[in-house]
C-alpha cells in the first residue's frame, strides 16, 4: 500500500465538502439600497470644522469608513476624506483611538 504524505485526504470520498451545512433554513433579508446622505440633503460643501458630521464616518479605531459601508457616492467620499484629513491635521479630530 502506498502511504500518502502531505496531510491531504486521499480519495474523493474523504475530502471535505461545502455541503455539510444545513442549507434549507437560511433566512433571506431585504437590504435597502444605500443612498448618499450628502446627495439626499443637498449638501455640496463638507466642512472640515463640522466634527460631529465627520466623526460619523470614522470607525472606533479611527479609520475612515469605506464607501461600500457608509453608502456615500464617490465625489462626496473624496471630499469627505479630504475634510477628515484636514480636520485631523489641525487637531480637531484624532488620528487614531486611544487603544
Amino acid at each position: 500500500m502506498a502511504e500518502q504524505r502531505g496531510g491531504r485526504p486521499g480519495s474523493a470520498s474523504q475530502r471535505p465538502t461545502g455541503g455539510d451545512k444545513a442549507f434549507g433554513g437560511k433566512k433571506q433579508f431585504f437590504r435597502r439600497k444605500k443612498m448618499c446622505r450628502f446627495c439626499v440633503d443637498k449638501i455640496d460643501d463638507i466642512n472640515y470644522k463640522d466634527v460631529r458630521l465627520l466623526s460619523s464616518f470614522i470607525s472606533e479605531r479611527g479609520k475612515i469608513t469605506p464607501r461600500r459601508i457608509s453608502g456615500v457616492c464617490a465625489p462626496h467620499q473624496r471630499r469627505l476624506a479630504e475634510a477628515i484629513k484636514q480636520s485631523r491635521n489641525i487637531a480637531l479630530m484624532p488620528f487614531s483611538s486611544g487603544v
